[in-house]
């Protein structure tokens, strides 16, 4: 595949997962540990494998509702040490687990969540999010964050937002 050739071209290692994984659609890097969704997609399985391989602590949490079938349309990084999310999107002990890693989590409503606003990019300070979620951008920007509107709505009707835009290459680190 030409984007497997590119990666390992430019000396990234490239592994192939035994376990089915829809990537940074259900693993989400969140400082010192992975979110991990599963519950339509991403197998159970996958988390353990990815936990295994890059050595970092993995936080497994089960999706519930099909109309957030990835974990990055129910739930964004926003710093090192927060996160923005969708609670009824996640079964009741993940939803227990989220609030105990994220206490100052901000929560967005379910019609914010539709719009695609928890499929956003945020740097720590500018987050980079769907028009159509006004009540989570108004949080957001309550809690000291900057809101930057981007409209991809001919996306969305593929099922896909801002962060389906985005390939995140990084280090992570344990």
């Amino acid at each position: 595949m030409p984007y497997e050739a590119w990666f390992k071209s430019e000396g990234y290692e490239v592994y192939h997962p035994e376990s089915v994984c829809e990537g940074e659609g259900d693993l989400v890097p969140a400082g010192r540990w992975i979110l991990a969704g599963t519950g339509f997609r991403t197998t159970r399985e996958a988390h353990s494998e990815v936990q295994e391989y890059f050595g970092v602590p993995v936080i497994s949490l089960t999706l519930v509702d099909p109309y957030f079938y990835h974990l990055d349309t129910a739930l964004f990084v926003l710093d090192d040490d927060n996160i923005a999310y969708y609670p009824e999107a996640f079964s009741p002990g993940s939803r227990e687990v989220l609030a105990r890693l994220y206490p100052d989590a901000v929560l967005a409503t379910r019609e914010d969540a539709m719009a695609f606003g928890l499929n956003s990019v945020s740097d720590g300070r500018h987050v980079f999010i769907s028009p159509g979620a006004t009540a989570l951008a108004g949080r957001l920007a309550g809690r000291g964050y900057v809101p930057v509107p981007v409209d991809l709505s001919e996306f969305q009707k593929a099922g896909g937002g801002i962060k389906c835009c985005t390939q995140e290459i990084r280090e992570i680190r344990s």
